[in-house]
């Protein structure tokens, strides 16, 4: 700290014909190499002409292409010396001295050895730092071409800076490149527009028409001669198989979309700061830990609705079936890292802390949501339900249950993918996203896709005379998680260079975890308007309820 060094080798490498293919490869793709020094990334100063102020780019160049002075051939030429310029601001009170600043000009220089090789202890006729000597601009860029070596190198200079410790992310947040972000609204957004039409046109002229002429019927024969949604009022309330499940599931998607929620609040607000590495995952896990009241609350009500009475057991399902799926997928994973001996793995003290919050703070709020929500008027709903169940018609190649839920998550994934790219890069590329305010739209352009795709195809199931709508409706965009996970395995191929087992297994249990999380999330929001905000239900006219025919309504 605080001490200059010159012209420090780094290594020699001879460059095979693989390598030089793929470096050249990614100097031509434009490629930028990302360092982190004391939670700062490194960033390039670049002088603006116009504005003749300086901007920052986030990482440097592997290279560039360019010729020879005097030649007209291009040739690549790598970054194979960089020199630091490490800022640091001293305390008032000690001598102390905190970095605020980490940057670094990169350059290409074909280094001479003056007499033999010598590892780092070698001379350098292009950098001797006990001359002070040192050629920045070099006529001999170091060229990639096989067969050849390159010597890598380094400076690092110290310089006191004004910044404070705590502005020293200021400049960070000012160089954010958004418009590929903004992209991403604008096609989430058209998503949104879309779905929103075919809402409005099943709303505003289907719906309205049938029960505009419902309201001109003089007999029940005639209202007898309907066909489609009109017909399965008597069935639609029908509990589904596996009710208990599907309570369970509902309260776990409530509890995320509260996390989410107030999480991303605060992260807009500025309280979750990207510099605390770590601190939005403990936020998240703190605040998961306190939706447990709306996760046994809102499961419980749904439960009752079911006509169900053992809401004790329905409480344990809630507090203990997905976290403890959760832990078990984690405590797995991190078994392999501490068989690795690596550095990243939880510490056991940290495990008990998570099992104690699990069952001192979760559990117990499960069940008092469960209580209270147990304690309310179950939900009615506005129709009798048959006694025999109504024989459902063959149905549609494109009605058939498996096609319907796969093509109901295609919208919701596409309205965010793009935003997952940049998410996924912070996880596994340690890259820093700070840009909270364009992911928290996203997060409500899903939730508003999630529903109104749920809507549409729920709308259809229940125009072919198919009332079995209730798992359907969960799973309909829930299915997007699949999508999520397979991107997931595109980005592996793609992105990632893991070669070792152990590193592969735990990135796939990882997505796999998050992908199971997103399927929790987005099922349950779209199925909470058809059920908990208690305008999901069958609208009727006065009359017409006497002659025991009610018109089927779905509102979000």
């Amino acid at each position: 700290m605080r001490e200059t060094k010159m012209c420090q080798i780094v290594c020699k490498i001879d460059v095979s014909d693989k390598e030089a293919k793929e470096l050249k490869e990614k100097i031509e793709d434009e490629y930028r190499v990302n360092m982190i020094l004391d939670n700062l990334p490194l960033v390039v100063p670049v002088m603006r002409q116009d504005e003749n102020i300086v901007a920052y780019q986030s990482g440097y160049h592997v290279g560039i292409k360019g010729q020879y002075t005097g030649s007209k051939e291009e040739k690549h030429f790598i970054h194979n010396h960089l020199s630091f310029l490490v800022k640091f601001h001293k305390d008032d009170d000690s001598e102390l001295s905190r970095i605020v600043g980490f940057e670094v000009k990169p350059y290409s220089i074909k280094h001479q050895i003056d007499d033999k090789w010598n590892g780092v202890n070698t001379r350098l006729s292009t950098c001797d730092p006990h001359a002070n000597k040192f050629v920045t601009t070099s006529e001999s860029p170091q060229e990639v071409e096989a067969g050849k070596e390159i010597i890598f190198t380094y400076d690092v200079h110290f310089q006191e800076s004004d910044i404070k410790w705590a502005s020293r992310w200021d400049t960070y947040l000012l160089m954010t490149d958004d418009q590929i972000h903004w992209f991403s609204i604008v096609n989430s957004l058209m998503i949104v527009l879309f779905l929103s039409g075919m809402v409005a046109m099943i709303m505003l002229r289907t719906l309205y028409r049938d029960i505009s002429r419902y309201n001109q019927l003089e007999t029940q024969e005639e209202a007898q001669e309907e066909t489609g949604w009109k017909l399965v009022h008597g069935d639609v309330f029908r509990a589904p198989t596996n009710s208990d499940l599907l309570c369970v599931y509902v309260g776990t998607g409530v509890q995320f979309f509260g996390m989410l929620l107030v999480t991303m609040i605060f992260a807009v607000l500025g309280f979750l700061s990207p510099s605390n590495r770590g601190g939005l995952m403990t936020a998240m896990l703190l605040v998961w830990v306190l939706m447990g009241l709306i996760a046994g609350y809102s499961s419980s009500r749904l439960y009752k609705m079911f006509k169900g009475s053992e809401w004790k057991k329905i409480t344990l399902h809630t507090a203990f079936l997905f976290p403890g799926i959760a832990f078990v997928i984690f405590f797995t994973l991190n078994a392999l890292i501490w068989g690795e001996k690596s550095s990243g793995a939880v510490p056991f003290t940290t495990m008990f802390a998570l099992v104690l919050l699990w069952f001192g703070i979760s559990v117990p709020l499960v069940f008092v949501g469960s209580y209270l929500g147990f304690k309310k008027p179950a939900l009615e709903p506005p129709v009798k339900t048959n006694k025999i169940p109504r024989q459902i018609p063959e149905q549609a190649w494109y009605m058939n249950p498996i096609f319907t839920v796969l093509i109901g998550g295609i919208l919701p994934f596409g309205a965010v993918f793009i935003e997952l790219f940049f998410i996924l890069t912070s996880i596994w590329l340690h890259q820093f996203y700070y840009i909270f305010g364009f992911l928290f739209l996203v997060f409500v352009i899903l939730i508003i896709t999630c529903a109104e795709i749920t809507i549409v195809l729920c709308y259809f199931q229940l125009c072919s005379e198919d009332y079995m709508w209730w798992w359907r409706s969960y799973l309909t965009s829930g299915s997007s998680a699949l999508y999520l996970f397979l991107y997931a395995a595109f980005y592996f191929c793609t992105k990632l260079q893991i070669t070792k087992l152990v590193s592969g297994i735990l990135y796939f249990g990882y997505m796999l975890l998050a992908s199971f999380a997103f399927f929790v999330l987005t099922a349950s929001q779209d199925f909470i308007p058809l059920i908990e905000s208690r305008r999901c239900h069958y609208i009727c006219d006065s009359g017409f309820c006497q002659a025991s025919m009610k018109a089927a309504v779905i509102v979000p």
